[in-house]
C-alpha cells in the first residue's frame, strides 16, 4: 500500500555529497529521508575514485619493482596476478564502504529509501511506493558515462569505467577513446600491469589543463609505450575475430586499428533524466541542473551539488557544494562556492595538479600583467635521492605577489597543491610561501623555491646592490 511522509529534508544520490547533506541533517535534528536507486557511496566508492586509485597503485608497484635496480636492488621482471589485482581492488571498495552503507545513514537517524525518485510537484516526489513531502530538498544525482555517436558502437561490446574493474583478465590490447584525466590514468594503469594500450584523443590529451604541465604526463605515458593519438577522430566500430576494430577518420584519411578490449573515457553527462524536474520547477541548462553559488535550483525549496550540476565532477568539488549548501539551507546564511579554490588532480605518474587560474585562463580574464616563475624538480634535492626528477611547478602571479593559480606536474603534485588551495582561500601572498619554515629534504621545498625565485628576481638589481654595499661601510 503506498505510504505518504512529510519530512524535513529529502537528499536524493547517496554518493560523497548526497551522504554529506543527509547526515548533517539528520545530526542537526531535521527529519530526513535519502533516497538512492543504486549502490550507496555513489560512482566514487564503486567505481570512480576508489577503484582507480585501487588499479593505480597496483600498477605503480609493478614499475616500482621494474625500476628497483637503479637503487642497487634487483628482482626477476614482476609477476602480475590480474585476479588478485581484481582482488586488491574489491578490498578496497569493501573497506571504505560501511563509511558509505546504509546501516551508518540509518545509524545517524536517515531514513534510507533504495528506489528512483521522481518529482510529482514542486514539493513533493515519488520513491517507489512511497510519496515524500518535504520542506527542502537536495538532489545529488551524479553522472553517467558519455556514450558518443560512433557508428556501430551499439553492436561491440565496450566498457566505461563503471563495468572496466569487472574484467575477469587482462586485456591484450585496450583501446581507449578518450584522452582526459580517466583515460590517461586507466591506460597508464593497465599498460604498467602489462597490457598494450592505445589511447585515442580527439584534440590533445588533458585538454583543460596548462599545456606545459601536460607535456611531463605525455612524455612519461609515451615512454612507457603507450600508443598515443592526438587529433583522431573515432568514426566506426566493428567486432574483427576475438575482439575490435576501430575506424579513424573519413575519406582518404581512413585508417584503422585493432585491439581486444574498448574503454569509453569521453567524458560524462549529468544524471538528470527521470527525475521529473519539469514538475518540480526545476531549470535545466541541457542535462545540467541549473544552480546559483549557493546550490540553489529555480525552485526555492530545492537544492542541488555534484556532477548532476554540470560543473566540475569531482568528490572533493561536490563535498564543498554539499558544505555550501548546509550552511545555505539549514543556517540560511548566505555562504557560497568558490570554484578558485578548488584543486583538481589528474592521477597519473607523474601526477598533473592545478589549483586557480592557468596562464591561459589568467590572459583571458583580463590580467594584462603577471609574472611567472617555474622551479623543476631535478633542483630538489630530494627529487634527486629518490629519482624523482621528471616535472616543474608553475606559479602565476600578480607583479605584487598576489597569488592567481599554480599547476604542478611531477611526484606528489596532488598533495603539494593543498598548500596553494589554502593560500588561495585565505588570501595569502607569495611572502607567506617565502616565510614557511619546510623540512629539509622534502618535495614541498618545491613551493618555497618557486615563491622565493619570485622575490629573488626583484632583489638581485643594481640598486639592491648599491643599498648593500653602502650598509656594509658601517660597523
Amino acid at each position: 500500500m503506498p505510504e505518504r511522509i512529510s519530512v524535513d529534508l529529502c537528499v536524493v544520490g547517496a554518493g560523497s555529497g548526497g551522504l554529506t547533506i543527509a547526515a548533517a541533517g539528520a545530526q542537526l535534528g531535521l527529519s530526513t529521508v535519502l533516497v538512492e536507486g543504486a549502490a550507496m557511496g555513489g560512482d566514487c566508492l564503486n567505481s570512480g575514485c576508489v577503484p582507480s586509485k585501487a588499479l593505480i597503485a597496483a600498477a605503480r608497484a609493478a614499475t616500482q619493482h621494474r625500476h628497483s635496480a637503479a637503487f642497487g636492488i634487483s628482482y626477476d621482471p614482476p609477476r602480475i596476478d590480474f585476479a588478485r589485482v581484481r582482488a586488491h581492488v574489491k578490498e578496497a571498495i569493501d573497506s571504505i564502504a560501511p563509511h558509505d552503507s546504509q546501516a551508518r545513514c540509518e545509524g545517524l537517524g536517515v531514513r534510507v529509501i533504495r528506489a528512483m525518485a521522481r518529482f510529482t510537484g514542486p514539493d513533493r516526489l515519488a520513491a517507489g511506493d512511497t510519496e515524500i513531502v518535504a520542506r527542502r530538498f537536495c538532489l545529488a544525482t551524479g553522472a553517467h558515462p558519455l556514450r558518443p555517436p560512433i557508428s556501430g558502437l551499439d553492436r561491440v561490446p565496450h566498457r566505461t569505467h563503471l563495468e572496466i574493474f569487472d574484467l575477469a583478465e587482462l586485456p591484450s590490447h585496450l583501446l581507449v577513446i578518450g584522452g582526459g584525466a580517466v583515460g590517461c590514468e586507466l591506460g597508464q594503469a593497465f599498460r604498467r600491469l602489462g597490457a598494450a594500450v592505445t589511447i585515442l584523443e580527439a584534440k590533445r590529451i588533458l585538454g583543460d589543463e596548462d599545456p606545459e604541465l601536460v607535456e611531463v604526463i605525455r612524455r612519461r605515458l609515451k615512454s612507457e609505450g603507450i600508443d598515443l593519438r592526438e587529433g583522431v577522430a573515432v568514426t566506426g566500430v566493428a567486432s574483427a575475430g576475438a575482439g575490435l576494430r576501430v575506424t579513424l577518420g573519413e575519406g582518404a584519411g581512413i585508417a584503422t586499428l585493432d585491439g581486444s578490449h574498448l574503454l569509453l573515457a569521453a567524458g560524462r553527462v549529468p544524471a538528470s533524466d527521470g527525475l521529473g524536474l519539469e514538475a518540480a520547477g526545476v531549470a535545466c541548462d541541457g542535462k545540467a541542473i541549473r544552480i546559483d553559488r549557493r546550490c540553489r535550483t529555480s525552485n526555492r525549496r530545492i537544492f542541488a551539488i555534484g556532477d548532476v550540476t554540470g560543473g566540475p565532477q569531482s568528490t572533493h568539488w561536490a563535498t564543498h557544494q554539499a558544505m555550501v549548501a548546509i550552511r545555505s539551507m539549514m543556517f540560511r546564511l548566505p555562504a557560497r562556492t568558490r570554484p578558485v579554490i578548488l584543486p583538481r588532480v589528474t592521477f597519473t605518474d607523474p601526477e598533473l595538479a592545478q589549483v586557480g587560474l592557468t596562464e591561459a585562463e589568467a590572459r583571458s580574464a583580463g590580467h594584462a600583467q603577471l609574472v611567472v616563475r617555474r622551479f623543476p624538480f631535478a633542483e630538489l634535492d630530494r627529487g634527486e635521492t629518490d629519482r624523482n626528477t621528471a616535472g616543474f611547478i608553475k606559479l602565476v602571479a600578480t607583479p605584487q605577489g598576489r597569488i592567481i593559480g599554480a599547476g604542478i606536474a611531477g611526484a606528489s603534485a596532488g598533495e603539494l597543491i593543498h598548500s596553494w588551495s589554502l593560500a588561495l582561500a585565505s588570501g595569502l601572498s607569495l611572502r607567506a610561501f617565502t616565510e614557511m619554515i619546510t623540512a629539509y629534504p622534502t618535495l614541498s621545498e618545491i613551493s618555497k623555491r618557486v615563491a622565493g625565485g619570485f622575490y629573488a628576481q626583484r632583489m638581485l638589481t643594481e640598486r639592491t646592490r648599491r643599498w648593500v654595499r653602502w650598509l656594509a661601510r658601517w660597523p
